[in-house]
């Protein structure tokens, strides 16, 4: 499919557009919840942008990829995607009790190896993260222009060191005398605001007890790991942060790939991110009374391919080369959430408020007996570890020399069970009743500013090009299934092929970060197009149908520095913004996009070619933000199921500052004391 500037817009059918009433500005949720910038989030809702910090979203000022129309704009139109149930039936025997697991699991800090960070410790906030300190990268993706040598660069913009404590006034990261004109800039920091994670350490073993205390791990100085990744002061390391923004879980369930660049493949392994394109068996099951290794390739599960990730990251849940079948070790024997509260009126677990089972009961009940059941001890081998690849985007280190153990069938398994557990709970954090949904459905009517800024999505702001459909997305299940690799006309005339939902928008200079066009643990590339290019469409799964596509030579591929457009339902309250976190709010959002970026020129040979000014007045700005407004679901602000959740509480940096923090004694830095928690809601 060929896409060229066109006339005509993709319309948002189902709207009508004479009905107005009034919506009104809401107070922040409680339950002990923590906001950032006090007096800045809620002024003023339909005209100006909330200052809220967390995740991301993504407008696109495209004009070349009109989406067609829709029966209905309401999510609720489209089906949650996912494997089929016979598909789903081969591991899942009990689906409730799937999400029961999948939702302790998020929950629960002791997934982390320091038992303070689980799943939900960078997604509490609206599925997002809203922290304040120690949340800052340096950069470190950069490659050097022009080839693919990494050259991070560990040097702090902000603050001058980790354990800094980000600022309105550091928005926007790129800075303009005139917010309207691209070439102003006055001010241009490259650092990332993103999300804290775990030290810097080396697993050796679990603890044995019946609640088990924090993994064993050595420390390793961060100022030599990764020849010095930076997250370390005065010779004590600090958290480590993600080199990218962290994105909203909500609603992820209708992204075709999961991550900013698509490493979490579309099908599920049973271990880790990449699917197919792992080739190794990665399952144990019983046939015939016997053990055997199987291939797992569950298709259209990359929530679970995105779940087996983080929980094995060394810099956001586990110290180093710590396995799935290590952390079943620690877990299945123990209460699910044992250190932290259920409400009685929690929508999934409420019925375990009193009474937790453990973790080994809730897998029996919720997965075949195929896949657990077996007394046979499985032999886990150093060379079997190492089958299993890190998401990490920068551990340049080898996976580290386990011993050789033999281990339950069950323990195995575990990164099977954690991974399909995700992604069945993810599914269930369907965001679909907003203001747009019901005006969508005829039940309800926006405002005159969001009927206006409406207007402008569809139109002058060529927003819904690439944020199209009810999921406000191209990067949608629906949309890439149907249409994988696509075809653009860039700047010089010439013809591109590109990953359907992947742009490069000109938020940051490609060298910073390759996006999509990155590689994955296998050397493979990220792009599903340079995969087909080089012939690898067998790797890609869920039926990639090569007769619809002519193949491209690399030189005909474009992806460099492109990102997963993100849906925007919920956006009012997933700030930072963009896979740089740069932006605050979301009227600094509208600026970069009515500027026609900030590095246009400078990612000119990538660009997508329709970033260009747009020439929108201040008051369609404040109209377009309006209308971003009316994407927000009442229900994720006020954590109302299926947004309801276990206790938790949460990291939020050292004390002291960029150049002096207090050792613990062991070389890492002590965590600011009490945590910042949540209370149990439900």
């Amino acid at each position: 499919m060929l896409h060229n500037k066109r006339n005509t817009r993709a319309e948002v059918p189902g709207m009508d557009t004479d009905r107005v009433p009034d919506t009104g500005a809401h107070p922040m949720p409680g339950h002990g919840r923590f906001y950032p910038w006090p007096g800045l989030g809620q002024a003023a809702r339909h005209t100006i942008a909330i200052a809220l910090i967390g995740s991301m979203a993504l407008l696109c000022a495209s004009g070349l990829r009109a989406q067609s129309t829709t029966a209905s704009m309401s999510l609720k139109s489209v089906p949650v995607p996912g494997p089929t149930a016979a598909q789903l039936a081969e591991y899942v025997r009990d689906k409730q009790a799937a999400i029961q697991l999948g939702k302790a699991l998020f929950w629960d800090t002791r997934v982390g190896s320091d038992n303070k960070t689980a799943c939900a410790s960078c997604h509490f906030s609206a599925g997002a993260d809203n922290r304040l300190k120690n949340q800052v990268d340096a950069g470190a993706l950069r490659r050097y222009p022009g080839f693919d040598a990494p050259n991070p660069d560990h040097t702090f913009q902000l603050g001058g060191g980790p354990n800094y404590v980000l600022k309105p006034g550091d928005f926007p990261f790129t800075k303009h005398s005139d917010i309207n004109n691209a070439d102003t800039k006055i001010s241009d920091v490259n650092d990332i605001a993103s999300s804290q994670g775990v030290f810097t350490a080396e697993f050796k073993d679990i603890s044995k007890t019946a609640i088990p205390g924090a993994d064993s791990c050595t420390v390793v100085s961060d100022a030599v790991f990764n020849h010095g990744d930076g997250f370390n002061i005065n010779g004590v390391n600090t958290r480590r942060v993600e080199p990218r923004n962290t994105p909203t879980v909500i609603n992820a369930v209708f992204n075709f790939r999961n991550f900013w660049d698509g490493r979490a493949n579309n099908v599920f392994n049973g271990s880790d991110p990449f699917g197919k394109r792992n080739p190794a068996s990665l399952a144990w099951k019983i046939q015939t009374g016997q053990l055997f290794p199987v291939n797992v390739a569950l298709p259209s599960s990359s929530l679970a391919s995105q779940g087996v990730g983080p929980p094995l990251s060394s810099t956001e849940m586990s110290c180093r080369s710590r396995t799935f079948a290590k952390l079943g070790q620690k877990l299945l024997g123990s209460p699910i959430l044992a250190d932290q509260s259920i409400a009685g009126s929690d929508s999934v677990l409420g019925s375990y408020a009193t009474a937790k089972p453990n973790y080994r009961a809730l897998v029996s009940q919720a997965f075949n007996p195929a896949y657990w059941e077996s007394s046979l001890p499985v032999s886990f081998t150093n060379a079997r570890a190492r089958l299993i690849a890190t998401m990490d985007l920068r551990d340049s280190h080898p996976f580290a020399a386990t011993p050789d153990v033999s281990v339950t069938q069950m323990e195995a398994n575990f990164g099977l069970f954690v991974g399909l557990a995700l992604q069945l709970y993810e599914a269930t954090l369907v965001a679909d009743d907003t203001p747009f949904d019901r005006s969508a459905e005829g039940t309800a009517s926006l405002s005159p500013p969001q009927v206006n800024g409406l207007a402008i999505f569809k139109g002058k702001g060529h927003c819904i090009n690439c944020h199209g459909g009810p999921e406000f997305t191209n990067a949608s299940f629906r949309n890439v299934i149907d249409q994988r690799v696509e075809k653009m006309v860039i700047g010089n005339g010439t013809t591109k092929s590109y990953d359907n939902g992947f742009y490069n928008i000109g938020v940051r200079p490609t060298n910073e970060d390759y996006g999509v066009g990155s590689s994955d643990a296998f050397g493979n590339p990220l792009s599903e197009t340079l995969m087909y290019s080089q012939g690898k469409e067998a790797q890609l799964g869920n039926d990639f149908d090569p007769a619809k596509y002519a193949r491209p030579g690399a030189d005909e591929v474009n992806v460099l520095g492109a990102f997963k457009a993100p849906g925007l339902r919920n956006v009012e309250l997933t700030g930072p913004y963009f896979h740089n976190g740069g932006k605050a709010t979301l009227m600094q959002v509208v600026d970069f996009y009515n500027r026609g970026g900030d590095f246009a020129n400078v990612n000119r040979p990538n660009l997508d070619p329709d970033i260009q000014p747009l020439n929108l007045s201040d008051g369609e700005k404040n109209d377009l933000v309006a209308f971003l407004v009316s994407l927000t679901d009442e229900r994720v602000r006020y954590e109302k199921a299926p947004f309801d959740h276990p206790s938790i509480c949460l990291t939020n940096g050292h004390p002291g500052s960029t150049t002096s923090v207090t050792n613990s004694g062991n070389g890492q830095a002590t965590d600011i004391n009490p945590l910042t928690c949540l209370n149990a809601v439900g």
